[in-house]
């Protein structure tokens, strides 16, 4: 585990890169951010002066301070002595293998190079790597700053012990990780969204439902429970002292035939229009940034109620 003298580098300072500068500093870290973008440096401390109230309230690390919050354009100068680099570039191999191949020129030989990407495989982030056996998955949910998961993997060349490391550094910060076994496209957290959003995008295109009828289903029905237990719990609980062998023995043959008739996701983009008219309407009357200020003071209060409940996994 790092201590909090040791400096973190977070390379890409837009939205996820800002917030895990703003967890990071919350944790005591000194933190170095760079991105080349014009402006980039202001939007930074704007965001994390924006996430640091709900932190304020989580509980800060002695000696946290956004002070503590460093910043340059030059990617070489920003790791150079990073103990721990979370990487944030753009979802293109191209980008972060020149990325990383400052980093590694700069950076020193035993920091761990962690990218927060969304779906591309680290085994070809870590293709052409000189040193390819400290560069692991470190795919943030968003935000960063409040959502506790992380996946942590290390495809093929990152050695276990890093992977390790990370996974327990991830921990000391107040984060959820979980290991990705097996290298597959989008993780695991995302593929389970994809899953969803399949279904929910095949029933309004069949008129099964609206977007808003879709949104309150989840969000008033099992979106409820899965912040608190997840899927397979949830399941072990409706089976009564049976457990979840006896539920899935009891529903296994209906979710076979539901699941025989759940939709495909659309091959074309005729969709989205329909799909964002169906937003526009659900948002009528409301200020949508306000509705994100509400939610994320209310993921504060039940991250914190949640931290009290000594029996949820």
């Amino acid at each position: 585990m790092l201590d909090t003298n040791s400096k973190i580098a977070v390379v890409g300072a837009g939205v996820i890169g800002a917030s895990w500068a703003a967890l990071f500093l919350a944790n005591g870290f000194k933190v170095v951010a760079t991105d080349p973008g014009e402006g980039a440096e202001a939007r930074l401390r704007g965001w994390v002066d924006a996430y640091w109230p709900a932190l304020e309230q989580l509980g800060l690390a002695p000696g946290a301070s956004k002070d503590n919050l460093s910043f340059t354009a030059d990617l070489a100068e920003a790791v150079k002595e990073a103990a721990f680099i979370q990487e944030n570039g753009p979802e293109r191999l191209d980008v972060k293998h020149a990325m990383l191949a400052t980093m590694e020129a700069a950076a020193p030989v035993d920091a761990i190079i962690a990218s927060s990407t969304s779906g591309l495989k680290v085994s070809d982030i870590q293709a052409g790597a000189r040193h390819p056996e400290r560069i692991v998955l470190g795919h943030p949910f968003n935000p960063p700053h409040l959502i506790p998961l992380v996946e942590v993997g290390g495809g093929a060349h990152a050695s276990p012990e890093n992977v390790d490391k990370a996974m327990r550094f991830y921990a000391s910060v107040g984060k959820k990780p979980i290991r990705v076994g097996k290298e597959v496209v989008g993780h695991i957290a995302n593929r389970l969204q994809v899953a969803l959003w399949r279904e929910a995008i095949s029933l309004v295109e069949r008129g099964v439902a609206t977007v808003e009828d879709i949104d309150t289903a989840i969000s008033y029905g099992p979106g409820l429970r899965w912040a608190l237990l997840g899927p397979f719990l949830n399941l072990h609980a409706s089976g009564g002292p049976g457990g979840i062998t006896h539920v899935l023995e009891h529903i296994g043959p209906a979710q076979r035939e539901w699941a025989r008739d759940l939709g495909a996701y659309p091959e074309t983009d005729d969709y989205i229009a329909p799909i964002a008219k169906g937003v526009d309407e659900e948002l009528k009357g409301y200020d949508f940034a306000r509705t994100l200020a509400q939610r994320d003071e209310l993921l504060v209060e039940l991250l914190a109620a949640k931290s009290k409940a000594t029996q949820i996994p």
